[in-house]
């Protein structure tokens, strides 16, 4: 049995651990000879369905600011201490748990550092398992992602620990090399993988709307992912499906997410109280298939939630993050560019502004764009078999390792 270990530090949101773990369902799923062991903070991590084969230990939490810098997030311990903590915890699971492979997400070193002693032990052991990056296909603007990078030394950690790095992106969109001034050897490790299609949801469409009440109404899904910075998009788009619903029948699914505090999701239930064409869900677990009850999406921007819209082929209004990174607003103004949704600048969001746009978008609902079918969704196959061929060759490795010491033994 072949032994995967990923690393997600996630911090904020659902859509780092969401991702990490549908790659790792994906390749249990593909490959019945590997097994992985999941090391995340993420405080969702219990929440999600974890596949036979696949098991995790919960790192304690972090909390990153508006402004980007992390403390902890429920434990009375300097971030020093929490981040040691968390330090220890990774080396201790990766000699015992002693993966073929281990798969980081993101940070070459973690957050903070965090990774990097158990990184320094493995290679001064000797006999260090695969190393992996996973990169989403955008970072932050080009500038601040340099000075990153440059800063905390993770062009070294490429050149000294890693064996690869896959983008889960396409290189015509954005080229991460090239625009965020990668050096040359750093680039040569870089592969496209393409965006990663999604799975179905659980209910058909048809199960959906039956399940709403829609009938033949415009039906438009209004959703901020996790939610914790999500309330001035859900208060912004129930005044907006107020005007455009005043000049055509609308009906609306807004769905706050598991991370939005009580006080505010009481605010967007109590906003809602009395229109019978508003309902309001604190939480959904089968979001692929409300997006595809769907005629029309109001989201952020996250990586997770474009992958979801390409997937379903679905029209979008797309209001990005732009702090504490510009990660999102790039990805949405670049996939605006093309035709593939389209994005309204947080800076120029309000109730006229969003209603105008979900009027015109619900009027184009049987259009779809003409680029959409060109967006490459292979991602998730090719970053498994990225990871199990380097499986193989440390397998073989280790074969000739063990081969060489029969021999020499005799």
């Amino acid at each position: 049995m072949k032994r995967v270990l990923v690393y997600s530090h996630d911090t904020f949101g659902l859509g780092n651990i969401r991702r990490m773990l549908d790659i790792s369902r994906h390749l249990v799923a593909t490959h019945s000879d590997v097994s992985v062991l999941t090391v995340s903070g993420s405080p969702m991590l219990q929440a999600f369905r974890i596949p036979p084969r696949v098991d995790y230990i919960k790192l304690p939490c972090l909390a990153r600011s508006v402004d980007g810098t992390y403390d902890s997030k429920f434990l009375k311990l300097r971030y020093p201490e929490i981040i040691r903590l968390r330090a220890n915890l990774l080396v201790s699971a990766i000699l015992d748990f002693a993966p073929d492979l281990i798969l980081v997400d993101k940070k070459p070193f973690g957050v903070s550092n965090e990774l990097r002693p158990a990184l320094e032990l493995l290679q001064r052991r000797g006999a260090r398992p695969k190393l992996v990056l996973l990169l989403r296909d955008i970072l932050d603007s080009p500038d601040v992602t340099a000075n990153v990078w440059r800063r905390n030394r993770y062009h070294e950690a490429l050149a000294h620990f890693y064996d690869r790095v896959l983008v889960v992106g396409s290189r015509e969109i954005f080229d991460l090399g090239s625009e965020d001034g990668f050096p040359a050897a750093s680039a040569a490790k870089l592969e496209f993988c393409g965006y990663l299609r999604r799975e179905p949801g659980v209910r058909s469409r048809e199960e959906v709307r039956d399940a709403l009440r829609v009938g033949d109404d415009p039906m438009v899904l209004v959703t901020a992912g996790g939610g914790e910075d999500g309330y001035r998009l859900l208060s912004t788009s129930l005044r907006a499906l107020a005007h455009a619903s005043a000049c055509a029948p609308v009906r609306a699914l807004l769905v706050c997410g598991p991370e939005m505090s009580e006080q505010r999701r009481r605010r967007i239930h109590a906003a809602a109280a009395g229109r019978a064409h508003l309902l309001v869900q604190d939480f959904n677990d089968d979001m692929m298939g409300c997006m595809d009850a769907a005629d029309l999406i109001v989201c952020m921007g996250g990586y997770n939630t474009l992958c979801e819209v390409l997937t379903l082929h679905k029209r979008a209004i797309v209001v990005p993050r732009v702090v504490p990174v510009q990660e999102q607003w790039m990805r949405a103004e670049r996939m605006d560019r093309l035709g593939l949704l389209r994005a309204i600048h947080p800076d120029r969001l309000t109730p006229a502004e969003l209603g105008r746009a979900i009027r015109e978008e619900l009027s184009l609902s049987n259009v779809r764009p003409s680029r959409l079918y060109e967006v490459d969704l292979g991602g998730m196959g090719r970053v498994a078999e990225g990871i199990y061929e380097l499986l193989a060759q440390a397998a073989e490795a280790d074969g000739e390792l063990e081969l060489a010491q029969q021999v020499g033994g005799q």
